[in-house]
């Protein structure tokens, strides 16, 4: 039975574990801004059937039912005006800050206190999930990110050579870049299992590169897993309704779920 609500206002979506008791793992999601690109989307391409888990599926700000007026076009054009103070900083940073609200009231909601905690992210919300595992105070045991948004740099360069774009830094957004530089604050992620997931056909100095930095940089604590043939996305347009898996999702859903069982 899938459950659908919002805790503190975050839209999310739970599947219970097959075996449901109060101390259950809990497994929490965010998203991509592409496909899939709401907690709904993401489910279906990443169930992680055969977790007995609690999965929860949370929407980024600024997505699905909290689109600015305008809608996705809006998004876009704010992008289009200044990427990182009109998109990356209000979606990564107000997902990380209105989880803290929302963690109280989904363990009410779902009645549990969980003997372990994993995350994970798509994106700019594996950026979220990162900043969770950093700075939350929450024991993460486990994460998996997938085509992940590690250095905020790397990433907004590569949309600008997409795009033909320099973005120009600011010492403002300087800032920003070095709080989302995952790299530099690997010791940071203490514990956590951390495995990465990318495309071989992503943007190599955007996402691949960085993502073996990581990976690199937490040594044993680090895993990188690279899926033929898969871009960035990791389902099909328009990713906003449940869809069927793509086999890159399939893939991806089959290492993410081994790591998480392995350590949840």
């Amino acid at each position: 039975m899938t459950l659908t609500g919002t805790a503190a206002g975050v839209p999310y979506l739970a599947v219970p574990p097959a075996t449901p008791n109060p101390d259950a793992p809990v497994v929490l999601a965010w998203h991509l801004l592409d496909s899939p690109r709401t907690p709904a989307a993401l489910a279906a391409a990443l169930p992680l059937d055969g977790l007995d888990a609690w999965r929860v599926y949370l929407g980024l700000p600024m997505t699905g039912d909290r689109l600015p007026e305008g809608g996705w076009p809006e998004v876009i054009r704010l992008a289009s005006e200044d990427a990182v103070r009109n998109m990356h900083r209000p979606v990564v940073y107000g997902g990380a800050e209105e989880f803290a609200a929302a963690w109280p009231e989904l363990k009410q909601a779902l009645q549990v206190e969980p003997r372990s905690l994993g995350v994970v992210g798509g994106s700019m919300g594996a950026a979220v999930a990162q900043l969770v595992a950093l700075e939350s105070g929450l024991d993460i045991e486990a994460a998996v990110l997938v085509s992940p948004v590690v250095q905020l740099r790397a990433a907004v360069a590569a949309v600008g050579r997409r795009y033909g774009i320099a973005y120009p830094w600011t010492a403002e957004t300087d800032a920003v870049a070095e709080r989302l530089d995952f790299v530099a604050r690997a010791a940071e992620f203490g514990p956590t299992q951390v495995l990465l997931v990318v495309g071989e056909e992503d943007d190599r100095e955007g996402f691949l590169d960085p993502s073996a930095a990581l990976a690199e940089a937490l040594g044993g604590r680090g895993r990188l897993a690279t899926i033929p043939d898969m871009g960035h996305a990791l389902a099909d347009e328009p990713g906003t309704d449940p869809a069927p898996q793509t086999p890159h999702a399939a893939a991806v859903d089959r290492l993410a779920t081994g790591w998480l069982r392995e350590r949840l």
